[in-house]
């Protein structure tokens, strides 16, 4: 993985961190400490989902860049999907405040949309990877006066 993709990483993974930590302190004041675990164990999957998915994308990117934009749209669809089949499934559980866990859930997935997104709007990418080995000049410099 490239520093670049990394750093993009970090700054989506980050802030969701740190929302998901203030979620578990309000969940923890509001509902207790059932509240609180169901907002760790809520950042933990959507940090954990999203960030696989990241890699993926990114390998992808690398390997089959004609299809980009395809498995982006598949890969987030996927993702909401799973969270919605992990709220479901812990609907009715006992280890944590399903509520808690069901709003941190959603939060912290806005959170890390929005800021891999301003991650990428930063991002300087460049379009074209110039070939650093070739120091040759273009073979046709244009017309001569």
């Amino acid at each position: 993985m490239r520093s670049d993709d990394v750093r993009s990483l970090l700054q989506a993974a980050v802030p969701t961190a740190i929302a998901g930590a203030l979620a578990a302190l309000i969940s923890g004041l509001v509902v207790g400490g059932k509240g609180a675990v169901g907002a760790v164990v809520a950042t933990l999957v959507v940090i954990l989902f999203m960030g696989i998915g990241f890699v993926v994308l990114q390998r992808t990117a690398k390997s089959l860049p004609h299809l980009f934009q395809a498995m982006g749209l598949m890969l987030y669809t996927a993702q909401i999907l799973l969270l919605f089949v992990f709220v479901a499934a812990f609907k009715n559980t006992t280890l944590f405040n399903p509520k808690a866990f069901a709003i941190t859930l959603v939060a912290t997935t806005l959170v890390w949309i929005a800021a891999q997104t301003r991650a990428h709007m930063k991002a300087k990418i460049l379009y074209v990877e110039p070939d650093s080995v070739k120091g040759d000049k273009p073979e046709n410099p244009g017309p001569k006066s």
